[in-house]
C-alpha cells in the first residue's frame, strides 16, 4: 500500500492537496491524530485500499510529536510511505485568514495571528525537516493542484531533481535546497522585443545563449549540482530543489531552469517549475 501523509501550516493548501489525491483514487482521511496512524493504516490496508492519503497537522497537537517515529515504524513494515509538507510565508497566511475570516486552530484569545503562525511553525519543525516540501505562498489553487499531480506521478524510489525559477523581488522559495542568483547576467527585460516573452521562448534563448558569461554561469551551476548530487542521493533524499532566481522570474531564471533540466534529465528524475509563470 502507498501512504502519503500531508502536513503543513494551517492555510497552506492541505485541503486542496487532499482533494487532488482523492480525485486521483486515494482514500483520504483528514485531521488524523498521529498516534492513530498505524492502526488506521493497517485497517485500510486489510480493507483492500492500495493508495491512502492522511492529513496530520497542528490540529492534533497533543500527539504530533509521535509522527516521525510512526512513519519509521510503517516503513519498517515495507510500506511505501511519503511525507509532503506545505509551507507558506507568514504575510500570505495572515492575508488568507483575513480574507476567509477563519480562526487559526491555535488561537486561544491570547496570541495574535502572526504569533499563532510562528508557534505552529515551531510545532511542525521536526516534520518539516523530514518532508518533501512545497512553498504555496505564490501559487494559485490550480497551480498547486498541478504540482500535487506531479508529486504523485513520481517514482519515489529514486531522487527527484527539481529545478525551480523564481523572481527575487517576490522572495526566495521556502522549499529551496540550493539557491543560485543569476541577476548579474544581461536582462532580456530591457530589450523591447524580448520583454513580453519568457525564458522558454526561442528569441530569449538565443539572446542568452550568445552571451559568454551566461554560458560560464551555466557551466558553474551544472558542475556544482552534478558534483554534490551523489551526496544527496547517499543521504536517502527523495527530493532536491534547485532554485534559480533573477529579478522578475520570467527570463533568465526560466532559461536556466529549462537548460539545467535538459542536461540532467538523461540520468535523473527531473521536474521543472516556474513560480512566477505558474502563479
Amino acid at each position: 500500500m502507498q501512504l502519503i501523509v500531508i502536513s503543513g501550516l494551517s492555510g497552506s493548501g492541505k485541503s486542496v492537496a487532499l482533494t487532488v489525491l482523492e480525485d486521483n483514487g486515494y482514500y483520504c482521511v483528514d485531521n488524523l491524530p498521529a498516534n492513530m496512524l498505524p492502526e488506521v493504516t493497517v485497517y485500510l490496508k486489510e480493507s483492500g485500499h492500495e493508495r491512502v492519503a492522511v492529513s496530520i497537522d497542528a490540529r492534533s497537537r497533543e500527539t504530533l510529536h509521535l509522527l516521525p517515529q510512526r512513519l519509521i515504524d510503517l516503513r519498517r513494515q515495507e510500506m511505501d510511505v511519503h511525507l509532503l509538507f506545505l509551507e507558506t510565508k507568514t504575510h500570505t497566511l495572515v492575508r488568507r485568514f483575513s480574507e476567509t475570516r477563519r480562526r487559526h486552530p491555535l488561537s486561544d484569545g491570547q496570541l495574535t495571528l502572526p504569533e499563532c503562525i510562528q508557534l505552529e511553525r515551531e510545532m511542525l519543525r521536526e516534520i518539516h525537516d523530514l518532508a518533501n516540501r512545497i512553498d504555496t505562498s505564490d501559487l494559485s489553487a490550480s497551480s498547486l493542484r498541478a504540482w500535487i499531480r506531479d508529486f504523485i506521478s513520481l517514482d519515489h524510489s529514486s531522487l527527484t531533481l527539481l529545478f525551480q525559477s523564481f523572481g527575487f523581488k517576490h522572495g526566495i522559495p521556502l522549499d529551496s535546497d540550493m539557491v543560485f542568483d543569476v541577476r548579474c547576467l544581461p536582462n532580456p527585460h530591457y530589450e523591447t522585443l524580448l520583454r513580453p516573452l519568457t525564458g522558454k521562448d526561442n528569441p530569449v534563448v538565443e539572446y542568452l545563449d550568445a552571451n559568454v558569461n551566461v554560458n560560464r554561469m551555466f557551466e558553474d551551476i551544472r558542475r556544482f549540482v552534478g558534483d554534490w548530487l551523489p551526496c544527496f542521493i547517499r543521504d536517502s533524499r527523495n527530493y532536491l530543489t534547485v532554485a534559480i532566481g533573477c529579478t522578475g522570474g520570467r527570463h533568465r531564471s526560466v532559461y536556466f531552469a529549462e537548460r539545467l533540466a535538459r542536461h540532467f534529465t538523461d540520468h535523473n528524475q527531473v521536474l521543472v517549475r516556474h513560480r512566477e509563470l505558474n502563479a
